[in-house]
C-alpha cells in the first residue's frame, strides 16, 4: 500500500499509516500453514479500521471547551457530524517516520494544535514474537499548564462467536449526546459484566468502565484465536463501543480518563515541557479447539 510502513517478525505483520495519524492499518497473525488472520479490523487506518492514536485527550469535551487554572479554553468540534470536539487531533494529522527496521518503527508529530493545545507526540510500534508493543508519548508545548490524556482506539472484528473478558468495577452511563450521566457498579448491569468471557451485548454500548485491571482478552472462536490486551497504569479506563451484532466490529479502547474528563476528573496536568506516556500490548495465541 502506497505510503504505508510494513513490519514483520515472521509471526505477525503490521501495516502502519503515517499519513493517517500514525494509525495501524492492519495487524495480522501469520498462522503456520494458513492465510493471515486479521487481529484488528483491516483497512487504511481511518474510519472503522485498525487502531487510531488518541492525543492530547480521549473522547468528547462538552460546553464548547473547558476551564483550567481559572481560564476558559475554547475547543471547536473537529469531526463532521460530531457536536463536540473528540479524540484530539493526533489522529487527523500526518506523522513523520523517524525510524524503521523490519520489526520496529517510530513516528513523530511536531505540530499538534487544537484549541489551547500545542504539543509534540511520538509513538513506537514493535513486533516481538508476534506480539505488538505500542508506546505513545505527548509533550506539552503550549507555554502553559494544561490537562492531557492519552489512549488507543483499536477496532476488533466482531463475529457471532466473539467473546470478551475485561474485569471492571464501575461503568459510566451516557445520555443521548454520548456524555456521562452517572456511574454505577458493573454488577447492576450483568450484560456488561465481563468478569468472565461472554458474548458482546446485542444492544448499543458506548460506555466507559473503570476499576479495570488493565487486562482484557478477546476470543475469536471462528478463527481459533485468543487476543490478549494489556495496558500501562496510565490507562486506567476502557471504553467499549459496540453498536450492534451486525456491525462487524467493536472497539475496546484503553484510555487514561473517562468521557468529558475536562469537566470531571482523570486528566494529567502537564507543565510546559513535561511529558506523559502510555503503552498497550496486543498478543495472540492459537487456541486448542477440540
Amino acid at each position: 500500500m502506497a505510503g504505508m510502513v510494513e513490519l514483520n517478525d515472521g509471526y505477525s505483520s503490521l501495516v502502519l499509516a503515517p499519513e493517517q495519524g500514525a494509525a495501524i492499518a492492519r495487524y495480522d497473525a501469520l498462522v503456520f500453514g494458513g492465510a493471515p488472520v486479521p487481529l484488528l479490523r483491516p483497512g487504511d487506518g481511518t474510519s472503522t479500521s485498525g487502531c487510531q492514536l488518541l492525543v492530547p485527550w480521549s473522547n468528547r469535551i462538552s460546553g464548547g471547551g473547558f476551564e483550567f487554572d481559572g481560564r476558559f479554553h475554547a475547543v471547536a468540534p473537529n469531526v463532521p457530524g460530531e457536536a463536540f470536539p473528540i479524540h484530539g487531533d493526533g489522529f487527523q494529522k500526518p506523522w513523520r517516520l523517524a525510524r524503521h527496521t523490519d520489526t520496529e518503527a517510530e513516528l513523530v508529530l511536531e505540530d499538534g494544535a487544537i484549541g489551547p493545545y500545542r504539543y509534540a507526540a511520538s509513538v513506537t510500534y514493535a513486533l516481538r514474537d508476534g506480539a505488538l508493543d505500542a508506546r505513545l508519548t505527548v509533550e506539552n508545548r503550549a507555554g502553559m499548564r494544561l490537562p492531557y490524556g492519552l489512549g488507543f482506539h483499536p477496532w476488533f472484528p466482531r463475529g457471532d462467536t466473539t467473546l470478551l473478558k475485561a474485569r471492571a468495577k464501575r461503568v459510566w452511563l451516557e445520555d443521548e449526546r454520548h456524555l456521562p450521566v452517572g456511574v454505577v457498579p458493573v454488577s447492576e448491569r450483568p450484560g456488561w459484566d465481563f468478569e468472565r468471557p461472554i458474548p458482546l451485548p446485542p444492544d448499543w454500548v458506548n460506555n466507559a468502565f473503570d476499576g479495570w485491571d488493565r487486562r482484557a482478552s478477546i476470543v475469536q472462536l471462528e478463527d481459533g484465536i485468543k487476543i490478549t490486551l494489556s495496558a500501562s497504569p496510565a490507562l486506567a479506563v476502557y471504553i467499549l463501543y459496540s453498536p450492534s451484532p451486525d456491525a462487524g466490529f467493536f472497539c475496546f479502547e484503553p484510555v487514561s480518563h473517562p468521557v468529558d474528563a475536562h469537566h470531571g476528573e482523570g486528566l494529567t496536568p502537564l507543565e510546559h515541557g513535561e511529558t506523559m506516556s502510555a503503552t498497550m500490548r496486543l498478543d495472540w495465541a492459537v487456541m486448542d479447539i477440540d
